[in-house]
């Protein structure tokens, strides 16, 4: 279920529209960004931030299960469908959120996606 619309901000200080679902959504065959995110008392939290065929990755086991541990509580989904454009997305928002590596709590092991 949508939930709204939120602006994450990545290393480059571009910022990226991204829409808001519960945890509970199932996706379509359809590609573009997502980030398993977790609301706290004041903002977000990225826990786990990737890109890819969002039917598949998002109920990817090893990145789910991660994440529930972290306490994921929503999807943040910014459909698109350029592969490089993707890719560029994601890691300048990883290098720009580095709460979601997993040194840091998340769940990502890189800083390049």
């Amino acid at each position: 279920m949508k939930q709204g619309k939120i602006s994450w901000t990545g290393k480059s200080k571009n910022q990226y529209l991204f829409t808001i679902y519960t945890k509970d959504t199932s996706f379509k065959d359809v590609d573009g960004n997502y980030i398993f995110a977790k609301k706290t008392l004041s903002s977000w939290e990225a826990i786990y931030i990737g890109e890819g065929n969002l039917e598949t990755r998002t109920q990817d086991t090893g990145h789910l299960k991660c994440a529930e541990k972290k306490g994921f509580t929503h999807y943040h989904v910014h459909v698109h469908k350029n592969e490089t454009t993707r890719k560029i997305e994601e890691t300048d928002l990883i290098q720009g959120n580095t709460e979601c590596l997993y040194e840091n709590g998340g769940c990502n092991k890189t800083i390049d996606g």
